[in-house]
């Protein structure tokens, strides 16, 4: 009897174990001065968890050259998205009004140099091209890059 307990406990406990001990990918990405950030496109399983660092490496300060880092849902351009947090009010204090938050799939806060910001989240079960980019007023016209769900 106690070994049919032993056994159904470890059936039932197995699979939360395996669980426990998946890693998320690690992701670093620095944004600079210069508009730009230092990966263009970084590769992610589908529904893979992700631990997304972001850094302003810059020396500018914020009200003149703040980051983020927007990761935008499937099929939402990050041009035509930046002209839209344009229209929405975006702005130097506001990079991403909440009101475009239902394109996001999950977004740093806007951070001055030497911040920086860990965000997790599941990668989407979708494979695809996900962009992302920083909606700092004018930014997203050259800080731009792709998570390739594969």
């Amino acid at each position: 009897m106690k070994t049919n307990l032993y056994l159904v406990f470890s059936i039932l406990i197995f699979p939360v174990l395996l669980n426990a001990s998946e890693e998320s990918k690690e992701v670093i990405i620095t944004g600079n001065d210069a508009m730009q950030f230092d990966v263009k496109k970084f590769q992610i399983s589908p529904n893979e968890s992700v631990r997304l660092t972001f850094k302003n490496i810059g020396s500018i300060p914020k009200i003149a050259m703040g980051h983020n880092l927007v990761v935008l849902k499937k099929n939402v351009d990050a041009l035509a998205f930046g002209q839209k947090v344009l229209a929405s009010g975006g702005s130097a204090t506001n990079a991403l009004p909440k009101s475009l938050l239902g394109e996001v799939i999950a977004h740093s806060d806007l951070l001055g140099p030497g911040e920086s910001e860990t965000i997790e989240f599941n990668a989407p079960k979708e494979k695809g091209d996900y962009q992302y980019v920083c909606t700092f007023p004018g930014h997203f016209a050259m800080m731009r890059g792709i998570m390739e769900v594969r």
